[in-house]
């Protein structure tokens, strides 16, 4: 039992404590999860019977800016001492635990917007279900920059331009290449999303400085090249490969298509969350 725990508090409790990062244990415990969850989420929307379209996906992407600014609000409480943000409570904002903190609050918000419409209050959900969505994340940075001041202000501008020249660039090329499936807006905005991340990595890291990267694989990359800027070609080599197969393996059927967008909106969803979080915290100061 003794030796059980131990494995326990090193591979799993010791990095929520610390805020440590990830490790290939944990990393490949959390894969397994997020697989659960995905077939989990997809049950539960088919049963509230939400069709997982780019309209579903913009509308909830507000909560995605919501939960990463939340994890920010929670480094910078917790350095000003407030005790909700300290330990024990403070875990429940750190990577992953965040992630159903954050799930649960969605799927409430979902809820009731769903019954707003039934109720005839609204023609559309969507909307009302953004708006709870950019709400929060406008309250989340209305706190942080009422304790905290912009520090770096380059930083949400670099990131933004090199996400967007990037994503533009590949667009143009996938386009001279007569390519559907890379040009599709949906994909586009994957890579646009995983692009942001990528240059959040690498300014963090390569510029501002004092910042590292969390994840196994980017980090021995970068370890190994001796900069982020391989977190480029590393999100590009993922990014075509995983949505080529998304898009050719798939069936046509209506099921099918509602399960290959889940997966995209999840992919998506893992690259704009920490490029949010990381641009907002580096603009701070944090």
């Amino acid at each position: 039992m003794e030796k059980i725990s131990q494995f326990i508090n090193t591979y799993y409790l010791d990095p929520i404590r610390g805020d440590e990062g990830y490790n290939l244990v944990n990393t490949f415990t959390w894969a397994v999860v997020l697989g659960i969850c995905i077939f989990g989420v997809f049950r539960l929307l088919e049963k509230l019977e939400v069709k997982i379209t780019p309209k579903f996906v913009t509308s909830l992407l507000p909560f995605v800016l919501a939960g990463a600014s939340l994890r920010v609000v929670e480094d910078s409480m917790k350095d000003a001492g407030l005790s909700f943000f300290q330990p024990p409570f403070s875990y429940l904002l750190i990577t992953p635990n965040i992630y159903f903190l954050v799930f649960a609050i969605t799927v409430a918000c979902l809820l009731i917007s769903i019954r707003v419409q039934k109720a005839g209050l609204v023609k559309d959900y969507h909307p009302v279900f953004a708006g709870f969505g950019l709400t929060w994340f406008l309250l989340n940075i209305g706190t942080l920059l009422y304790f905290e001041n912009v520090v770096v202000p380059y930083v949400p501008v670099f990131v933004l331009g090199a996400g967007i020249g990037l994503t533009f660039a590949f667009y143009l090329i996938a386009r001279h290449l007569k390519s559907s499936i890379f040009t599709d807006p949906m994909n586009l905005s994957i890579l646009l999303a995983h692009m942001l991340d990528a240059s959040s990595t690498y300014v963090g890291i390569d510029i501002v400085g004092g910042y590292f990267e969390k994840h196994v694989l980017p980090s021995y990359l970068i370890e190994l090249t001796n900069t982020a800027l391989v977190m480029y070609p590393l999100k590009i080599v993922i990014f075509v490969g995983v949505l080529y197969a998304l898009d050719t393996q798939f069936e046509k059927d209506e099921e099918s298509t509602n399960l290959k967008m889940l997966i995209k909106m999840v992919i998506l969803i893992l690259g704009l969350a920490p490029a949010t979080r990381n641009t907002i915290r580096m603009t701070l100061g944090i």
